[in-house]
């Protein structure tokens, strides 16, 4: 039964392919064979009630052979549409989960493929920042169209057969050993043999491959020197293992030496294409603004932060690499080894380095050197610019040193850019050093110290402790400072110098590898290298030092021995580190400094708001604008002076100067004649001797000081509330410097004398006007003069009765004696009132006598003097009351004083002189607002251009704390906003 059932279900499968097997009989039966195998050779299955439904079950072939005899043509048709749709639908169903399979396949292969790539991240910094930074510099949709067909293109591009072969030698290289089949040989072509599979073929998988290799052989070197140290039983294969350990080493070595020079020669082709694209600025490559670079923006921030006071306890903290050391230990030579160019001024022994200098180094097309307070570029390709650039920063060090001092804590900041470059700001400080020496100041090492300690003192400051490797180490000064300045040696970086030097006179190598393994020294340092800066020779070229430091540690048996690793030589190793360490403690720390400032500005904003509510934040600058435009204008007014008021002052002022002149040496001596002909012949001459030599002097004078008091007292009026008293100090400086350059025009006094002698010729009194003019001129000058000298009789005398009485003040001897003597000489006035001015000998005598006759004893000198004064006021009284009777005097000037005894002579002088004194004073007044004015008006302007470029004038003339704490608000929001606007950029370009 179970055979029958397993049977049918056979006849319903042969039914289904009743027409293959009635083309193909032999076919049928050979499946028929491979379904009905024998019960023989296959173990029979446990009883089960699934059995009878199995597939799997024997059957006898002969029951199956009736299936095609019984079967006829009507079955075969009715089933065709049938079987048709069953294939196409198998047919469906075949191809689908083939596509899904193959899919699912290349996937994996794909992901295989994927995984088996190497990480390239790490190896960004092959290529410069700048070729990843050109789509957003360069539109390329406008360079395609810009750039030439492509024979003149083909011109530019490097020779792409000539890299294929070097790409080859490179692989001829890497092949083959020095020792034939050496292990280095094995470990490379097992690498190439799977470079197809692993690895595009380039120079990039090539740098890989030497990673690969320069791990294998430090991990094969690790464990033979293990092997060395396992036993003394074993002597034969001892000697084996260490042959084999130095055989390493060399293969080591050799691999490390091409590894880097595979690096150099990519750099170079890297800084070629990079010079084709910036260089093409006739294509229109140039033609957008290039974005500045990330080190440019935080050199400028740190420029700033330089000059900013930290009044409100908010200190610099943002990282520089500063580099210290021992004098003359190669601090420099290290700088201009990173900086690719010998820029710095050097001497043997002598200190060079006198103030900081930081150098900001940064990638560019050209190698070129700027300073930050000039526009001129140094090329450092150009042996003269770089001659002119080491003259400059000398010159510049001995401007910054002052008062007899040897070093100066004022830093010269310079900018060098050049493709290769490694991006970072170091300080190089000045050397220091264990004793003063003649010609030093006596402070100098103190001074050095404490520059040293005020830069290292910042928390996140790279020190680059540079140290001599060709002297003893007892002799270091520096590593006790760093120690002190970083005793965890969390930011320190160690570099040992002149390790030629070192090599060839340190009669125990072992001491150079405790160096670098920072075990002889009590500093601790993030890491150790070991450079050579040259032979000493101060004309060598940089690529001359870096092929001598190359050739020296490929062949240094430190390296052989295993005391130096290779990434701890080469200058190149080490500003590859630096850099490395620099930007990463930048990006640690300047958030955080970011944050600091940010909170100064709102307490600076705050004290703002809360003092000076109502005025705006103007810094120092703007400050000294506003006063500016405030000078300018008081200059302006000068020009709307009226004419009347110009000459009023200067015709009053001119008198007042010469009118003791005229008074004494003119018309006393002229009043003393007998007649008014020899009167007026004496006025000619002495009025012509004052003309040609005093009087045009004396008058430009005159008009020079109206100008400064009319520009002083418009520079110090107050003008109501809007006066600012902060300028008063600028606008006086201003004023005295503007005075003390103006020069009046020395033509003239040569035209003013002329028109005096002039105005002074001139004897006709046109009219009644003029008469009583200079009879009141002539009044109120005698008057003020009387007023004057009563004055000093009456300092003469002491207090008359009136005031001894009321006042209860009395006299002095001298001032009894000087009475007594005025009294006797009024007695010999009143006796003869046409006395002449000047005492006889006898008349002395007389008067001496008759004092002594009252016991007053009286000095000749003292009489004399006393005389003066008492002739003085009798002449004077005469001559008003002579004034008065001239009043009436005209009609007989008229007339020439013809049949009259009344003579008014000394009335016509005075008319001369105010006629002088008005010409005069017109023709300084167009002089004046004509030119002097304007002249005036330009040294201002000098003035006030040359103090807005003194930043020590406009600190010292604009001063408080107003001006204080704008400057600081300004200051910290512009650091604030550089540091914001560099975050940025840092965070874009990670």
């Amino acid at each position: 039964m179970v055979t029958g059932n397993s049977c049918i279900v056979c006849r319903g499968t042969l039914n289904k392919r009743v027409v293959k097997e009635a083309r193909l009989p032999s076919q049928s039966l050979y499946a028929r064979r491979d379904h009905h195998f024998s019960r023989a050779n296959v173990r029979p299955l446990p009883s089960s009630s699934i059995r009878c439904y199995s597939s799997l079950s024997r059957l006898p072939l002969q029951k199956s052979r009736l299936l095609t005899v019984h079967l006829n043509y009507q079955s075969q048709r009715g089933f065709w549409v049938a079987r048709l749709a069953s294939r196409l639908l198998k047919l469906r169903y075949l191809v689908l989960g083939s596509a899904v399979g193959g899919g699912y396949t290349a996937k994996k292969t794909f992901d295989q493929w994927k995984d088996m790539f190497p990480d390239l991240s790490e190896y960004k910094w092959i290529v410069p920042d700048f070729v990843w930074e050109l789509d957003e510099h360069i539109n390329f949709d406008k360079l395609s169209k810009a750039l030439p067909d492509s024979e003149e293109l083909a011109k530019l591009l490097p020779d792409f057969e000539k890299l294929g072969e070097s790409f080859s030698l490179l692989k001829g290289w890497l092949s083959s050993g020095p020792g034939g089949e050496t292990a280095f040989k094995a470990t490379d072509n097992q690498n190439f043999d799977g470079s197809d599979k692993q690895y595009k073929k380039g120079l990039l998988g090539e740098l890989i491959l030497l990673q690969e290799q320069l791990k294998q052989h430090e991990e094969e070197a690790r464990r033979a020197a293990g092997n060395i140290n396992t036993g003394n039983s074993q002597q034969k294969r001892k000697a084996t293992d260490k042959e084999k350990v130095d055989q390493l080493q060399e293969e080591l070595l050799q691999t490390q030496l091409k590894y880097q020079r595979i690096l150099e020669r990519l750099e170079k082709e890297n800084k070629d294409l990079r010079k084709l694209l910036l260089q093409k600025d006739d294509k229109g490559i140039h033609q957008r603004k290039m974005k500045k670079s990330l080190i440019d923006m935080y050199s400028e921030v740190l420029d700033i932060l330089s000059d900013y006071d930290a009044n409100y306890n908010t200190q610099d903290h943002l990282p520089r690499v500063v580099v210290v050391g021992d004098q003359s230990a190669g601090k420099t030579s290290v700088l201009e080894m990173i900086a690719q160019a010998r820029i710095f001024p050097r001497g043997s022994g002598e200190m060079m380095t006198r103030s900081p200098v930081k150098v900001t180094l940064s990638e560019g097309p050209h190698h070129v050197a700027v300073f930050k307070d000039s526009s001129r570029e140094f090329d450092l390709s150009k042996e003269s610019d770089l001659a002119a650039l080491r003259d400059e920063i000398e010159v510049r060090m001995r401007k910054s040193v002052r008062n007899g001092q040897t070093v100066s804590p004022e830093t010269i900041s310079l900018s060098v850019k050049g493709p290769g470059i490694q991006r970072m700001v170091l300080v190089d400080l000045p050397g220091v050093i264990s004793t003063v020496t003649s010609g030093m100041a006596p402070d100098t090492k103190e001074t050095i110290f404490s520059i040293s300690k005020a830069y290292m003192q910042n928390p996140n400051a790279i020190i680059l402790c540079i140290q001599d490797g060709s002297v003893d180490a007892e002799r270091s000064i520096v590593t006790d400072l760093v120690s002190q300045m970083d005793p965890q040696g969390r930011r320190t970086i160690f570099v040992l110098t002149k390790v030629d030097l070192a090599e060839k006179n340190v009669a125990s190598p072992s001491r150079i590898q405790q160096i670098i393994e920072g075990k002889l020294f009590p500093m601790k340092a993030l890491g150790y290298f070991a450079v050579v800066t040259g032979k000493g020779n101060t004309n060598e070229s940089i690529d001359s030092i870096k092929d001598y430091e190359e050739e020296f540690f490929q062949g240094s048996s430190l390296l052989k021995k295993g005391m130096l690793k290779a990434h701890q030589v080469t200058t190149k190793n080490l500003s590859l580190a630096v850099s490395d360490c620099f930007w990463k403690m930048v990006r640690a720390s300047v958030e955080q400094q970011a944050d600091a400032f940010k909170a100064t500005r709102f307490n600076l904003e705050t004290e703002w708001k809360n003092n000076y509510p109502r005025l705006r934040e103007l810094d120092r600058n703007e400050l000294f604008e506003k006063a500016k435009n405030e000078i300018l204008d008081e200059v302006i007014s000068l020009t709307q002076v009226t004419p009347k008021h110009w000459e009023e002052i200067l015709q009053k002022t001119l008198w007042e100067r010469v009118s003791t002149h005229v008074i004494e040496n003119i018309y006393l001596p002229a009043a003393q004649t007998m007649n008014s002909g020899t009167f007026n012949t004496t006025v000619d001459i002495k009025l012509k001797q004052w003309t040609d030599k005093q009087l045009p002097n004396k008058a430009v004078e005159v008009a020079w000081e109206t100008l400064q008091q009319e520009f002083s007292r418009f520079m110090t009026e107050q003008k109501g509330k809007e006066h600012d008293d902060i300028f008063d100090k600028l606008k006086e400086a201003v004023k005295e410097e503007s005075i003390k350059r103006h020069k009046w025009n020395e033509q003239a006094e040569d035209s003013l004398r002329v028109i005096q002698h002039n105005a002074l010729e001139d004897r006709s009194i046109s009219d009644k006007q003029q008469w009583d003019a200079a009879i009141h001129f002539m009044e109120d000058t005698l008057k003020s003069r009387l007023k004057d000298t009563e004055s000093v009789i009456h300092d003469m005398v002491g207090p008359d009765w009136k005031e001894r009485w009321f006042s209860w003040i009395s006299r002095t001897p001298e001032q009894h004696t000087r009475n007594e003597t005025k009294n006797e000489l009024e007695k010999m006035l009143r006796v003869n009132e046409d006395h002449p001015a000047y005492l006889a000998s006898d008349e002395v005598t007389t008067v001496r006598k008759n004092l002594e006759a009252r016991a007053v004893e009286v000095d000749p000198v003292l009489i004399k003097d006393t005389w003066h004064q008492v002739y003085r006021r009798h002449f004077l009284k005469t001559a008003l009351g002579h004034c008065n009777l001239c009043r009436r005097g005209f009609y007989y000037y008229q007339r020439h004083f013809v049949d009259s005894e009344l003579e008014c002579n000394d009335v016509v002088l005075f008319w001369r002189i105010q006629r002088m004194l008005g010409i005069t004073a017109n023709t300084l007044r167009q002089q004046l607002t004509n030119s002097e004015v304007r002249r005036l008006e330009k040294n201002v302007k000098e003035v006030l251009e040359d103090f807005a470029e003194d930043n020590d004038k406009k600190v010292n003339l604009l001063t408080g704390k107003r001006v204080q704490l704008a400057e600081d608000l300004k200051k910290v929001r512009e650091i604030q906003e550089k540091l914001e606007a560099f975050i940025e950029a840092l965070h874009q370009e990670k």
